[in-house]
């Protein structure tokens, strides 16, 4: 039987809220932050971000996050992506076994 939208919406808002009340998403948002300036990703992103700014008229947050949103997810190290993944799938497989 299929599971249904609004079934894999509530069992993901559950996790997220497990993991807002425990500390581990912090302590997950911490790790990431530090791997992406480790590997000069946050300053790759800042840079390119900072040289769109000078030259956009007129300035704007939205627009530049509209810009780098879609490719900055894109382009996180594969690596790092794989390990915060880990760290998120053994969180879920101690709640839920």
């Amino acid at each position: 039987m299929p599971v249904k939208p609004a079934e894999v919406d509530a069992l993901h808002a559950q996790i997220h809220r497990r993991l807002v009340n425990s500390g581990e998403w912090d302590r997950i948002l911490s790790n990431l932050a530090s791997k992406l300036n480790e590997s000069g990703w946050s300053d790759d992103l800042l840079h390119r971000s900072k040289e769109r700014a000078r030259v956009m008229e007129p300035l704007s947050f939205q627009a530049l996050f509209d810009e780098f949103a879609p490719n900055a997810q894109g382009s996180l190290p594969l690596a790092i992506k794989r390990e915060i993944m880990a760290q998120i799938r053994e969180y879920v497989e101690k709640q839920f076994a």
